[in-house]
């Protein structure tokens, strides 16, 4: 069993669900429900990894928030 990191943001114009796993190319979905995102996520991760192991370009780190005046 493997895991990755995934993100998912929303589309404030068109509302779309878009989630990705960062820094692998495409590894990304689209959905209008918040919880397709993560399952077509793990479909299209599966497949990938029928290629072999990815080359991340990236990896997740987290998400930090600032505050400005």
């Amino acid at each position: 069993m493997r895991s990755f990191d995934i993100v998912i943001e929303q589309d404030p114009t068109t509302s779309p669900h878009v989630g990705c796993v960062p820094g692998w190319p495409g590894a990304h979905s689209q959905a209008k429900s918040l919880d397709e995102p993560k399952g077509n996520l793990r479909e299209a991760t599966e497949m990938l990894l029928e290629d072999g192991d990815p080359q991340l370009e990236s990896g997740f780190v987290g998400v930090q928030r600032i505050q400005v005046a």
